[in-house]
């Protein structure tokens, strides 16, 4: 791997994947949009955006397969990046407009709809990191960019020693808070969009990346 760790955006269909191509390579990474297959499994790391409905999400993440590749990649502990819908999907089922949806399974759990009373959650926020965050070193008390109006509410993974546990960043909009952004071992994800929250997105995504020089290491 070089200074610059190769970094596989999923080329599914999902929208801004663009831009977080661009933020990527401003945050230190090789960034490709691609759908192939080889680069996805061999990339240092592999992002999957996500925008939209979970239903249609899953659709098209299913389509390519990409749903094999990302939970083969886990089972090697190579890095993956959820964004958005993008980390809604990794968890069991998602709820929306009566619809129930099987996700990805990577977490237990389902994601519904923010009890709030003005939908979408749509701006700026901020975020409370357990102790520990990687992802969140030095960006603690940043702000966030928002759009969505469905998230987990709930975190039901339990480890036993020697397994860490997860760390969880929480956000406050509604009457229950919802997760904003989980590390897991080799699989991270945000449901906010780093690659539109300005500096503090672009520190985010470095913070990720370091960590796929680390694991080289």
């Amino acid at each position: 791997m070089t200074d610059r760790p190769l970094v596989a955006v999923l080329d599914y269909g999902s929208g801004n994947v663009h831009s977080a191509v661009k933020a990527l390579d401003a945050a230190g990474a090789d960034a490709r949009l691609t759908a192939d297959r080889g680069l996805v499994m061999d990339a240092d790391g592999l992002v999957v955006p996500g925008v939209g409905a979970f239903s249609a999400v899953m659709a098209a993440l299913r389509a390519i397969r990409a749903d094999e590749l990302i939970d083969r990649r886990l089972a090697g502990g190579r890095a993956v990046l959820g964004i958005c819908v993008g980390m809604q999907v990794l968890f069991e089922r998602g709820l929306e407009r009566g619809v129930d949806t099987e996700g990805l399974g990577e977490w237990p759990g389902a994601v519904t709809e923010l009890d709030a009373p003005v939908l979408p959650h749509m701006g700026w926020n901020t975020v409370q990191p357990d102790a520990g965050s990687r992802l969140f070193a030095r960006i603690e008390r940043e702000r966030f960019y928002f759009v969505h109006s469905y998230a987990a509410t709930g975190w039901h993974l339990h480890t036993e020693p020697p397994f860490p546990s997860a760390v969880l960043t929480w956000c406050a909009y509604g009457a229950v808070p919802f997760l904003a952004a989980v590390e897991n071992g080799p699989l991270t994800a945000t449901q906010f969009h780093p690659e539109k929250s300005g500096p503090a997105g672009i520190r985010l995504l470095s913070n990720w990346i370091d960590g796929l020089r680390a694991a080289t290491l």
